[in-house]
């Protein structure tokens, strides 16, 4: 059984790919949701597993689920759910990605230049960013990557997109708050900074600005996720943040040469 905080964790996950979903699905072993504004959003339309099941069978569940769409994403929250699942969705063509689940554990920093802003003055230089990791996707899927940021609006009693700016206004870093009121859980996401301004604190001010602004609503729960195999993880620990869990995700392409919209 995972721990009373990862349970708290996957609770809050679940929920919120509930709550901002156009529609959901009930599966054997947890759901699936969809968006069709966002069809080419992975994370708008998935599978997530939240309770037990059966690995062998959650190849032909999320095929059924998900046959009509040119993507496959499965959401595992629980640690150990998840490497059972591994084997049978890998001989399935999936891909494994582990993520680290990291509580913040330390002081709440000052707030600092950060602020909250809205998604037109995010929508540029989220743009260009997506641009650069996806440069072969068209125009509409991008737009898709940055309008989704609405339908998560649905997904918790507190969404707020944070941003800390340059000199001249532009918004060189941003990320995700969204907290859970009833019971003080709070979750940055999407901590991003624009190429041109990495490596000048923006990121920093971005993370306090959030983590401030949960303590703000009430939240003595902050966490997030980072991918177990990216450098982020350590940066995140050096400000605070420790591993209590891991939580896993497994992607299938239509074809090798279609590219993976997260």
């Amino acid at each position: 059984m995972p721990s009373p905080a990862l349970q708290r964790v996957n609770t809050f996950l679940s929920d919120f790919a509930r709550r901002q979903a156009a529609r959901t699905v009930a599966l054997p072993g947890g759901f699936a949701v969809y968006d069709d504004a966002f069809a080419q959003s992975h994370a708008n339309n998935q599978v997530v597993i939240d309770a037990a099941v059966d690995p062998e069978a959650l190849p032909a569940i999320a095929e059924e689920a998900l046959g009509r769409l040119p993507h496959r994403l499965i959401s595992v929250l629980d640690d150990d759910t998840g490497k059972a699942c591994a084997e049978p969705l890998i001989r399935a063509g999936y891909t494994h990605s582990t993520y680290l689940v990291m509580l913040h554990t330390g002081p709440v920093p000052d707030p600092g230049p950060a602020q909250e802003v809205d998604l037109d003055a995010l929508r540029a230089p989220l743009t260009l960013r997506w641009r650069g990791f996806l440069p072969d996707a068209d125009d509409e899927v991008l737009r898709q990557l940055v309008d989704r940021r609405e339908a998560r609006r649905g997904g918790a009693d507190v969404v707020r997109f944070i941003g800390a700016r340059t000199e001249t206004g532009e918004v060189a870093s941003w990320a995700d708050l969204y907290v859970d009121r009833a019971t003080g859980t709070a979750q940055i996401e999407d901590l991003i900074t624009a190429e041109a301004h990495l490596g000048r604190g923006y990121a920093d001010a971005v993370l306090a600005g959030a983590l401030n602004l949960a303590a703000a609503h009430d939240s003595d729960f902050r966490f997030l996720t980072a991918d177990a195999m990216d450098w982020p993880r350590h940066w995140y620990e050096r400000r605070g943040f420790t591993v209590i869990g891991h939580s896993h995700a497994f992607a299938r392409l239509r074809t090798p040469l279609t590219p993976l919209t997260p």
